[in-house]
């Protein structure tokens, strides 16, 4: 398949998304597929090349793979959980590194809908063997420091970090330690949203978000070489 230029994510692929919001049916989506492959999945895809070519000068490894499950995501639900509202009306892309799944994996994220662009960089949700790894991994004094000096240089810089998932203090980490608050982390991730603008709308967006992976790159290399000390394949995941 040729790649497409990208120009942009059209103001069309919102209007779709709020369609969604209002019509949100299998049945639906399967007469309006025409409009989601044209608004939302090609400029999804170029979307996907376009960065990952610019990713690849931060990450030459860089997974940037525009296809679904991969650097994209299902437009479906899980239907056990969501029988009113089986699609999605936001829509993910993320660029991830290593060879571990990508949602445990270092990775480069964004989201849409029609209010809010979310753009991250991180690990979004430790399941339970990162979380293990993660944890005995900053017992280490340096990593540790290290950890917290980047997250508050970020913050230094605008950007916002999710809260401590846990209130207690994770079995075998001491309290006293320096930074102990990372101990109850239960995801490392900066984020930083604004409305779908103009810019949003042009391939500016491309030069826009890489400017913010760029200043996260080094949560991105620090969360990476957490991830060689772990294995998630006994996780399981939809």
């Amino acid at each position: 398949m040729e790649a497409s230029h990208f120009a942009g994510f059209p103001k069309e692929g919102l209007d779709f998304l709020n369609q969604i919001i209002i019509n949100n049916s299998k049945e639906w989506l399967d007469a309006h597929r025409e409009e989601y492959e044209r608004f939302i999945v090609t400029p999804n895809r170029a979307y996907v090349e376009e960065m990952g070519e610019h990713l690849q000068i931060l990450v030459p490894t860089i997974n940037a793979v525009p296809k679904t499950n991969k650097s994209l995501f299902r437009i479906y639900r899980d239907a056990r959980f969501h029988l009113d509202d089986p699609i999605k009306t936001r829509i993910g892309i993320i660029f991830w590194q290593g060879g571990g799944h990508r949602m445990q994996s270092s990775s480069f994220y964004m989201h849409y809908d029609p209010f809010e662009v979310f753009v991250a960089t991180g690990i979004r949700n430790f399941k339970p063997t990162l979380l293990s790894t993660y944890r005995e991994y900053i017992q280490n004094d340096e990593r540790r420091s290290e950890l917290h000096n980047i997250l508050e240089a970020l913050q230094a810089k605008g950007y916002a970090l999710p809260d401590p998932k846990y209130k207690r203090m994770p079995r075998g980490c001491d309290a006293t330690d320096s930074h102990s608050y990372l101990y109850r982390m239960g995801a490392i991730y900066a984020y930083t949203t604004f409305p779908p603008d103009e810019t949003f709308h042009s391939e500016a967006i491309i030069d826009r978000n890489f400017k913010i992976y760029e200043e996260m790159f080094p949560l991105q290399q620090w969360l990476y070489e957490l991830t060689l000390h772990c294995d998630t394949s006994a996780d399981v995941f939809r």
